[in-house]
């Protein structure tokens, strides 16, 4: 019977200590987050790219830091108005997207402080095949509550090359720039 009242407590104190401790996931407002690219020609002209399919979430860890895990969908990037130049990027020479339909990002885990006040995340990103470490750079917010009252701008430029993107050298900058303005759905349990 003592065995039995024993099992029962521990059982009890499992399911309530549980919860606590696991991971939460908040998904990203895909009507309201805008995620592109710029690069810059050698003559000092920006062109400014975006992707307008893709997914992500962040997830908070039961020690309470975060780790995002972003996809872009590549094979829809658009270079807005400008026909050619998505065909072109969305081609061999650059994303390559029917070879590399998915652009990703896995970051780090994370203090949420990064978001409230700006700094840098950690991560792996794999764009065509490749993988490297690389930082997105986090901006300040505008509000007291980034990601649902304004968005979470973060910016990581990446070197072309080191991905197989090293075709137009002489028209393009080596240096690609991820712009992701994020929104989330709904915000976190306390």
């Amino acid at each position: 019977m003592l065995c039995a009242v024993r099992r029962g407590l521990l059982l009890t104190l499992l399911l309530v200590i549980a919860p606590a401790g696991a991971s939460q996931q908040l998904a990203f407002d895909t009507a309201h987050s805008r995620f592109g690219f710029e690069i810059r020609t050698r003559f000092g002209q920006k062109i400014e790219g975006v992707f307008p399919r893709f997914e992500g979430h962040i997830t908070v860890l039961p020690d309470g830091r975060h780790q995002v895990r972003l996809r872009m969908f590549s094979q829809y990037v658009e270079i807005p108005d400008r026909p050619r130049y998505t065909g072109w990027m969305r081609g061999e020479e650059f994303f390559d997207a029917e070879r590399y339909p998915v652009v990703e990002f896995d970051s780090l885990p994370y203090m949420p402080g990064v978001v409230e006040n700006g700094g840098d995340v950690q991560g792996t990103l794999t764009l065509r095949g490749i993988s490297h470490r690389e930082t997105l750079r986090v901006m300040p917010p505008e509000c007291a509550r980034p990601g649902y009252d304004c968005d979470v701008t973060s910016r990581g430029t990446v070197l072309r090359g080191r991905y197989g993107m090293d075709s137009w050298q002489i028209a393009l900058s080596d240096r690609v720039t991820f712009v992701l303005r994020t929104r989330l759905t709904a915000a976190p349990i306390p």
